[in-house]
This record gives C-alpha cells, structure tokens and sequence, in this order.
C-alpha cells in the first residue's frame, strides 16, 4: 500500500487533503511524489548510477527587485534564475548534497537537480515534492523506485491535481541557522557555479 508523502517544510497543501507517494512512468521521463525522509537517498542513488561527469542546477525565483512591474505593486509575470556548477565528479555532486541538502529538500521556492554530460539523463526535485526523472533509455529506471519502496501507479496524484482557487497550494522560503537557497550560488561560486539565464517560470 502507498505511503502517505511527508512534505517538505517550505510546501503546504490544503487542509484536509492527502497525498502518496508513488511514481508513474510517461515516454522519456519518470513522474514521482517522493517523502522529505527519502529524497536525499534517491538523489544519492541516481548520483552513484552515473560515473561520468555531473552538473548540478539550482532554479530560484528572481528577486522581486529585479521583476518588471505594470503597476505599483503589480508584476505581470514572476521569472526564474537559473545557476550551473558544471563538470561535477559523483564524489562533488555528493558533497553539494551534504553541506546544503537540508536547504534544497525543504525550500518551497526553489527547484534543483543533477544531470550527466554524456548521458543526458537529469533529475530534478520541485514545489510539493515532485521529482522527475529524464532520460533517452527511461527503461534503465524501471526498478529505480523500488529500492526506496516508492510504488509505481498509472494515475499519480501530485499537488498541482488538488488545487483550486479556492484551495491554492502554500510555497515558502525556508531558513536554517540563518542560510536559505539564495545563498547557494555565492556558496559555490568558487567551485564553479555560474549564473546561466533569466527565464519565466513555469
């Protein structure tokens, strides 16, 4: 039977509502509700699956300061920062994980992930704890799941499935010891990480 999915602490969903973890399978991608208390150890398997070079990428809301307004206090469209930290070893990729993981697992703004340079594949962790894997050979993640008692369903239940106007989803920013996400890129920038591009957010 599915798990009941624990949230992270910068999601919130309607009262009242409840969500499962669970995955679903589509033509070259994986969608699945992973748990606050799991997701570090799949990011850690996906990590040791490629021995070839890592990038990292780190998605943040740009600051409003830098939004466009149409209106006082009316901005027409929000936009994302997106940061590279290009050429990982599996060995950097794990140490991104142990000194901010906390910050990314939690954070109801931000997006991030881990990709291979020669693979292609990626993955990429979200608002309300949606994960998705992408890949040209999906099939090399068909038992992926399974090590972390994540069940397969052909009608995956995320989040974005339950909210209304009426009944909007909860994002936040989330703090520990006085860090939140925005302070990533200047963290490593001495590694590598890069600010690559200004988009609008999805």
């Amino acid at each position: 039977m599915a798990k009941e999915l624990k949230l992270k602490a910068g999601s919130k969903i309607p009262a009242g509502a409840t969500l499962y973890e669970g995955y679903e399978p589509g033509e070259n991608h994986i969608t699945a509700n992973v748990g606050i208390d799991k997701i570090e150890g799949v990011l850690q398997h996906f990590i040791a699956m490629h021995k070839e070079p890592i990038f990292f990428i780190l998605e943040l809301p740009t600051a409003l300061d830098d939004e466009k307004e149409i209106a006082a206090g009316d901005v027409k469209t929000l936009r994302e920062d997106v940061y590279y930290m290009d050429g990982c070893s599996q060995e950097e990729a794990l140490t991104v994980l142990s000194r901010v993981g906390d910050l990314l697992y939690n954070d109801g703004l931000a997006s991030f992930g881990f990709g291979g340079h020669e693979s292609g594949d990626e993955v990429m962790f979200g608002k309300y704890n949606v994960l998705t894997i992408y890949s040209r050979s999906i099939e090399k993640y068909e038992s992926f799941f399974d090590a972390h008692e994540i069940e397969k369903t052909n009608d995956l239940m995320t989040a974005w499935s339950i909210f209304s106007e009426e009944n909007p989803g909860i994002s936040e920013r989330y703090e520990a010891d006085g860090r939140t996400v925005f302070d990533i890129p200047k963290q490593f920038e001495a590694w590598g990480m890069y600010f690559a591009e200004r988009r609008e957010a999805d």
